[in-house]
């Protein structure tokens, strides 16, 4: 771990440090202790961005998580949850394995029970990092004349290269997939999927139609780069995209996407802008594994 650039996570406004700990290999199931250990003194400011409820019994708060991510905060024969429950003097109740629901936290005192939110947050959010990417957000540059002009760049480049080492026709990306990426997420649930929607959705009537005019941008494909500092490891390739009226607007509209997914927590915040480009040749792509890259 880069000593001068820990580990951020972000959670209701506030960034916190995830502590580092000795990298050792388990099963999901063997893992949520160690985490835990990990993440306790990260977690121990509490976050005032909470809604917590007073109750005649004592304070409660709720979240909502994927079901797929209960076991996380249960652990090992539930030790990760007695831990919780004991440290921050509450009693932590978790849906059944399945079953989507609301976590409740229920304690004496209010302190208490944002601490151990805070704490299931970070487990959470940990463990989501650990999940294989699900969908994608991405502007679609397939249209007819694109994909002509992709298909004779691919016959030129096949022509010119195609005995050099590892290039051939498989690298070459499907062009009726040419897209624009924006960011990629993790949507555990068909609730999160459904919050997808509505964001964007949201994110359209608030600024998209704003920064377009309510028009569809017009952007061009041109110039190669590749994403390596050593162009003898290289193994993607992709063509840069510009406004065609030479305007900031495409950037400004993509980046204040990324930043509206960011806070929502569906995009984990890794940088503050995206890099536009469009994939046109990518090792990954060879339709043989053990083919030279």
């Amino acid at each position: 771990m880069e000593v001068l650039r820990p580990q951020l996570i972000r959670i209701g406004g506030r960034v916190y440090r995830k502590n580092p700990i000795q990298e050792q290999t388990y099963q999901h199931e063997d893992e949520d202790d160690d985490c835990y250990q990990g993440l306790v003194e990260c977690a121990e400011e509490s976050c005032e961005g909470y809604e917590v409820v007073q109750t005649p019994q004592g304070f409660r708060c709720t979240l909502k998580a994927p079901s797929l991510l209960y076991k996380h905060i249960v652990g090992k024969r539930g030790d990760t949850r007695k831990k919780l429950e004991v440290e921050t003097k509450t009693s932590i109740s978790i849906p059944k394995p399945g079953q989507e629901g609301e976590i409740v936290i229920t304690g004496q005192h209010r302190s208490g029970v944002i601490s151990a939110r805070t704490r299931i947050d970070v487990l959470l959010l940990t463990f989501r990092r650990k999940q294989p990417f699900t969908h994608f957000l991405a502007f679609f540059l397939n249209e007819a004349e694109v994909q002509e002009r992709f298909l004779k760049f691919q016959e030129e480049v096949l022509e010119k290269c195609s005995m050099d080492h590892g290039v051939d026709s498989t690298i070459f990306q499907n062009p009726k997939k040419l897209h624009l990426t924006i960011g990629m997420l993790v949507l555990l649930s068909d609730q999160e999927i459904q919050q997808t929607c509505e964001m964007l959705q949201q994110c359209k009537e608030e600024f998209i139609d704003d920064i377009s005019g309510g028009k569809p941008l017009e952007v061009e494909m041109a110039g190669i780069e590749y994403m390596n500092d050593d162009p003898g490891m290289v193994d993607v390739l992709y063509a840069k995209v510009h406004m065609k009226d030479g305007s900031n607007r495409l950037q400004e509209l993509v980046d204040r996407v990324l930043e509206r997914f960011q806070a929502s927590g569906l995009i984990v915040k890794e940088w503050n802008s995206v890099k536009l480009h469009a994939t046109v040749m990518n090792t990954l792509f060879r339709k043989d594994p053990n083919g030279s890259t």
